[in-house]
Order: C-alpha cells, then sequence, then structure tokens
C-alpha cells in the first residue's frame, strides 16, 4: 500500500472517530460505551472527548503536512517523531481495549489496530510526498 493511499484511509478513519467524539459531547451517544466504561460523569465525559477531539485534529494535521496536502510549517523530522509517538499510542490503546469493560470499546481494538498498521505503512514507505 503506498503512503498516500494510507493517509486518506486515516484522514477518513480520524473524521469518522472525531464524528463519534462529537456523538457522546453533545450527547447523542451515551459516553458510558466511551473510554473502556470507566467515565462516571458528565464533567469528566467533557474533559475527555474535547481533549479527544484536539488529539485527533492534531493527528489530521500531522497526517496533511507529511502527505504534502498542508504546507509543512514544522520540520518533516518531528512529522515523523510525532506519528512514531502516535504508533505507539495506538499499539498501546489497542491493547487497552481489549482489556474494556465494553464489547464496544473491544471492538475498537481493530480500529486502533488499523491506525496502527497505517501509521506503520506512512512512517516506513518513502512515497509520502
Amino acid at each position: 500500500m503506498r503512503s498516500k493511499t494510507a493517509i486518506k484511509i486515516l484522514l477518513i478513519l480520524l473524521s469518522l472517530v472525531i464524528f463519534f467524539h462529537l456523538s457522546i459531547l453533545v450527547k447523542i451517544t451515551p459516553y458510558e460505551i466511551a473510554w473502556g466504561g470507566r467515565l462516571e460523569t458528565d464533567a469528566q465525559m467533557y474533559v475527555f472527548e474535547t481533549i479527544s477531539i484536539f488529539i485527533n485534529l492534531f493527528l489530521i494535521v500531522v497526517l496533511l503536512i507529511k502527505g504534502a496536502y498542508l504546507s509543512a510549517f514544522i520540520p518533516i523530522k518531528v512529522v515523523d517523531v510525532l506519528l512514531w509517538i502516535f504508533f505507539v499510542l495506538f499499539v498501546l490503546n489497542t491493547v487497552g481495549n481489549l482489556f474494556a469493560k465494553t464489547n464496544f470499546e473491544k471492538f475498537f481494538a481493530i480500529v486502533t489496530f488499523a491506525f496502527s498498521l497505517l501509521i506503520f505503512v506512512v512512517l516506513k514507505r518513502k512515497d509520502a510526498k
């Protein structure tokens, strides 16, 4: 798979993830099914969901830079380091999702594993630009 293809798939998936988190934030989707079933109050949900949305938006910007869809206002080496950090976070999140309280959250282990693989493709392929 080409790096550009992996980036496009990641951008689509990230958009869907942001939509999911927004649906929790506006209470369309119950927050009990997210965050491993560990959120107990609306206040916790607002904090976690807002942070999650911003982190996903940040990853989108990093991927847009890596794919040359956005002018690189940070060095590409920094972009690569950030992508390695996200790769590690998604691998750890995959493990965490496997131990979640809800089956819905356990299902997300598949999604986070896919994110890990796609980011790995982006990092290892030299055709990103």
